[in-house]
């Protein structure tokens, strides 16, 4: 009888042993996926501060007669009074 109750014991303990260990594993792969997903967030957060920040200095800058200038020139083709254009055509 005493054989038995400890080989119980035994079983018992490998068991709840083993299921301690598959959800340590467990839980590691689900802390591996966040911590990748973390990372992942942290350089679209990164990117997009970035971002604001070439905004922020449009934004600054587009009352200013420079910028007006330059999107006039690229966007609209347009130039100076009395401004020579010449224009490539050996494409």
């Amino acid at each position: 009888m005493k054989n038995k109750n400890g080989l119980l014991k035994k079983i018992i303990f490998v068991a709840v042993l083993v299921y301690a260990i598959i959800t340590f594993i467990n839980q590691q792969k689900i802390l591996n996926n966040y911590t990748s997903q973390l990372d992942t967030i942290k350089v679209e957060i990164a990117e997009a501060k970035e971002q604001q920040e070439k905004l922020n200095d449009v934004k600054e800058n587009v009352n200013s007669l420079e910028y007006i200038e330059i999107l006039a020139r690229e966007k609209l083709g347009m130039y100076m009074p009395n401004e020579k254009v010449y224009v490539d055509n050996e494409n």
